[in-house]
């Protein structure tokens, strides 16, 4: 599967039919750490700096794992890949796994020391269980040499974001995409027409969006005004930072963090979190959110709203364009209106919780035992972190994907992606590799923004105006024994919290058993699993 002329290859990986099962590895039969990279002189640039736009002295290869996504699957021809190697004279030796399967098999593959130099897609917090054996490099050593990633993080105030991720030893493994602001996505979609029907103002808080429901549901008294998707996670995570505390997507590890008193407390059990669970059990009481709404699939949610039948559902920026799509079909085109809000505030004030990492890679003990790892460290620090090749790995080559005018970038006439330019007849991502999840994330708020609709950049620059941000908790450093021993703390508990905080919303236990609910969460050692978080925290500090 070579392709003469732009030097692209596949790895042919061969593994354990037991151990791997469906593992989608492609062509050269060699394993992925045997290539040839032994030349006497390293490919690497000299007096790299950086805006430099990076080529390696001499061809060469590197192998990277792939998580190859099903709506966007992996094609040797893909612009992507030849550009990138036209640009920097690296070919990328790919070892790719099917979506679903890959952080089951990227396990296994570092586990057995087959794994690939260079392995993205992975989440901080990923990484922890490979770092113990060795498998996998502090990549924190190395970041001296990627000049691009040092300037980022020295400019965006990384630093106390990156904090999270160090280990024990005060170092991180994983090499984390970055972005110069915090980037929120998900919030409420509202059927704004409705709202003009009867003479609604947007709310700007979770009081005001109760009343908004109550008037709907007056309007429309046979209708759940609001019937949720995601299993409620996501509005419980939204809301959850305006009431002071943490629930679903947001849960976490369920400890928040009291800098006053510089420890950790159990944050389901405090009066901020039983704020939340009642003023949901609240609106399910009086009809106005529909308590299918922490059972139902997605696409029952979604049926409802885009029928008509509920008004308020949980959206990001990419399924607001996707209910319109439908809501043209089922209600007609001109016959609504919806609009993305800014997310309510609560009691605790309008605030905002949220990061500026994104996934990002590990390297492998081999990539650093190889000749030209300075090489491959350059290379990624071109492509994540330098504006030219975040640019790139996003938008594509200029004059053939897009075009750039006054600092202003659009899409060749031929060239559709995400609802932009829905007439060209080949997409961006799909025919073309860049937008893809591997190898484009992060950037300039700039860049980010270049793809949202005029929409969805006034809600980002409304959230950010209107919004405090919180930073992030600091870390609490546990190494293997105590990780696997907070886990197992930790498991049972979390079960609880999350099952029970559902049951009081929908009414399936009555609020008046809070205190009961209390002791029971209790009962199973919480004091133990907050110690022992507090305990490892004063100690790694």
């Amino acid at each position: 599967m070579s392709k003469k002329g732009i030097g692209y290859s596949f790895l042919t990986f061969i593994l354990s039919v037991v151990l791997l099962g469906s593992l989608v590895a492609c062509s050269d039969s060699e394993s992925s750490n045997e290539q040839d990279n032994s030349s006497a002189e390293s490919v690497a640039m000299d007096d790299y700096q950086a805006g430099d736009s990076f080529k390696a002295k001499e061809p060469v290869t590197f192998s990277t794992l792939f998580s190859d996504h099903p709506n966007y699957p992996l094609k040797e021809d893909w612009t992507f890949l030849q550009e990138l190697t036209e640009k920097t004279n690296v070919t990328l030796d790919i070892t790719s796994v099917p979506f679903s399967d890959y952080t089951e098999k990227r396990s296994l593959l570092i586990s057995s020391g087959d794994a690939p130099y260079i392995i993205p897609k992975t989440y901080p917090g990923e990484e922890t269980q490979f770092v113990a054996s060795g498998a996998i490099i502090p990549i924190s050593d190395y970041v001296d040499m990627m000049p691009n990633y040092q300037k980022k993080v020295e400019e965006w105030e990384i630093e106390p974001f990156l904090e999270g991720l160090r280990q024990k030893d005060g170092k991180y493994y994983v090499l984390p995409g970055l972005h110069e602001d915090v980037w929120p996505d998900y919030s409420l979609a509202v059927r704004t027409d409705i709202m003009e029907e009867l003479g609604l103002e947007e709310p700007t808080t979770w009081e005001e969006v109760e009343e908004m429901l109550q008037e709907m549901k007056k309007a429309y008294p046979d209708s759940y005004p609001f019937s949720d998707r995601f299993q409620f996670n996501s509005t419980l995570g939204i809301a959850a930072t305006g009431f002071g505390t943490k629930a679903g997507w947001g849960l976490g590890n369920m400890l928040e963090y009291v800098e006053e008193d510089d420890e950790f407390i159990f944050s389901p059990t405090t009066d901020e979190y039983r704020s939340m669970v009642e003023y949901f059990s609240g609106l399910v009481e009086q009809g106005l959110l529909d308590p299918e709404s922490v059972t139902q699939e997605d696409d029952q949610a979604i049926e409802k709203f885009t029928n008509g039948k509920s008004f308020v559902i949980n959206t990001n920026g990419q399924t607001l364009t996707q209910y319109r799509d439908t809501m043209d079909d089922t209600l007609g085109e001109g016959n609504y209106e919806i609009k993305k809000i800014v997310v309510p505030g609560g009691p605790a004030g309008q605030l905002m919780e949220g990061g500026k990492l994104e996934n990002g890679i590990m390297f492998t003990k081999a990539a650093a035992e190889d000749p030209n790892f300075e090489a491959m460290l350059q290379f990624i620090d071109w492509l994540l972190y330098s504006d030219e090749g975040l640019e790139f790995a996003k938008w594509g080559v200029e004059g053939e994907t897009f075009t750039k005018e006054n600092g202003e970038r659009q899409l060749t006439e031929n060239i559709t992606f995400r609802g932009m330019n829905p007439d060209g007849e080949e997409d961006l991502q799909i025919d073309h590799g860049f937008s893809g999840g591997n190898f484009s994330y992060g950037g300039p708020t700039e860049l980010l923004h270049s793809m949202f609709s005029e929409e969805e950049v006034e809600f980002q620059n409304a959230m950010h105006e209107t919004k405090e941000l919180i930073l992030p908790d600091p870390p609490i450093r546990y190494d293997a024994t105590q990780l696997e021993q907070s886990t197992l703390l930790s498991t049972p508990i979390k079960d609880s919290v999350e099952q029970n905080t559902l049951k009081f919303i929908v009414g399936d236990r009555s609020m008046d058993e809070w205190d009961t609910f209390v002791k029971e969460i209790e009962a199973k050692n919480v004091q133990g699993y907050v110690d022992l978080a507090n305990e490892v925290y004063q100690n790694n500090k």
